[in-house]
C-alpha cells in the first residue's frame, strides 16, 4: 500500500488522509520494554470517516469504502446465525452495532532485523463481537489451539473470521475469543485488512445462558478497563476481570 510508504512525519499528520487524530500508529506506544513491542504500523478507520478521506486518495478510499460494505453485512449475518444457537435476541446486533460503531485497521509489518524478538502483533485477543480479516499471501498470523500456536495459511480466495472477547462473554462461554498474534519476518512485508465489528459504548453485554459466567457491563466499561490494564502493565488482561 503506497499510503504506508510516505515519510513517517508525512503519516502522522491529521490531513495526511483526512481522518480524526492519531489514526496513524506505530507498534505499542504503552511497550516498556522489548518483550511488550510490535513491529508493526497501521492506519485506524472508523467506518464513518472512510467518506471523509482525501481526494488525492480516491482510489484507496473507494477500495476501502467496497470491502467495509461487504464486510459488514456479512459480520451482521455472521453474528445473527452464530446468536440463534445461544439464546441471544435476534434483533440485538441490529440495535447495538451501528455503522458508526465498527472501523478498519489497514496494518503492515515491515521487514524486521530482530525478528526473532519482537512480534509484528503481539498475542492477544480481539475487543470485538467478530474480527474478519484478508491477508495477504506473506502469512505471519497465528491462532492458539489447545495452548499450542498453528500458523494460518494465506488463502486468497477466504477470509479469516474471529471470535472475540464480547461474543465469548454474551454468548456466556459458548464461542470463545481466539487468542492470535503475527510473527515478524526479517525480509519480507505482509500486509492485511481487518474489520471489527463493534457495538456502541452505551451497548450493555449481558451473558445468556446459565449458570451465568460474566457480569454484566457495558462496552464503554470494558474498553475504560482495557486501557487502565494496559497503562499498567503494557498488557490487556480481558475477560477474567468480568467474571463473577
Amino acid at each position: 500500500m503506497k499510503a504506508f510508504h510516505q515519510p513517517f512525519e508525512k503519516k502522522r499528520e491529521d490531513i495526511f488522509l483526512n481522518l480524526s487524530a492519531k489514526s496513524y500508529r506505530w507498534g505499542n506506544p504503552m511497550a516498556n520494554s522489548m518483550r511488550q513491542l510490535s513491529w508493526s504500523e497501521a492506519f485506524h478507520i472508523p467506518l464513518t470517516e472512510i467518506s471523509t478521506m482525501n481526494s488525492q486518495h480516491r482510489n484507496l478510499r473507494s477500495t476501502i469504502e467496497a470491502f467495509a460494505t461487504r464486510v459488514s453485512r456479512l459480520a451482521e449475518s455472521l453474528a445473527e446465525i452464530l446468536a440463534q444457537k445461544s439464546g441471544i435476541k435476534s434483533s440485538y446486533f441490529q440495535e447495538n452495532c451501528l455503522p458508526n460503531t465498527s472501523y478498519l485497521r489497514l496494518n503492515r509489518y515491515p521487514p524486521c532485523p530482530f525478528s526473532s524478538k519482537v512480534f509484528g502483533l503481539l498475542p492477544h485477543s480481539d475487543s470485538s463481537f467478530l474480527t474478519i480479516v484478508y491477508q495477504d499471501r506473506v502469512g505471519g498470523l497465528q491462532l492458539m489451539r489447545d495452548g499450542k500456536w498453528f500458523g494460518v495459511k494465506p488463502n486468497p480466495n477466504a477470509l479469516i473470521v474471529n471470535i472475540g472477547d464480547l461474543f465469548q462473554a454474551l454468548s456466556n462461554g459458548v464461542y470463545k475469543s481466539i487468542k492470535h498474534r503475527v510473527v515478524a519476518a526479517e525480509k519480507v512485508e505482509r500486509f492485511s485488512v481487518a474489520y471489527f465489528y463493534c457495538p456502541s459504548n452505551n451497548a450493555v453485554i449481558q451473558s445468556c445462558g446459565t449458570p451465568v459466567l460474566y457480569r454484566k457491563f457495558s462496552f464503554r466499561e470494558y474498553k475504560e478497563q482495557n486501557d487502565k490494564d494496559v497503562k499498567e502493565t503494557g498488557d490487556k488482561v480481558g475477560l477474567s476481570r468480568f467474571l463473577l
